[in-house]
């Protein structure tokens, strides 16, 4: 299990292959906030901690089961 203190600001969110989902902007209560940018749609999305496999290499990777927003690029 990880700790959620460790996910900071800016670390890159990757599906379990290592793929490209989004950016952290933040941690708000048990969800990652992903940054605008990453989004096709120009909103803020976000990501349950329950959907986090581990933390490695200052990245965020997601469980095979994840469900990623829609509107994320990735």
């Amino acid at each position: 299990m990880f700790e959620k203190i460790r996910i900071k600001e800016h670390m890159e969110v990757a599906d379990i292959n290592g793929q490209h989902v989004g950016t952290v902007d933040e941690v708000e209560d048990n969800r990652i906030k992903l940054t605008k940018s990453d989004a096709g749609d120009n909103m803020h999305h976000f990501i349950s901690l329950d959907e986090v496999e581990k933390i490695d290499d200052n990245r965020v990777y997601l469980k095979a089961s994840a469900v990623i927003p829609q509107g994320v690029k990735g």
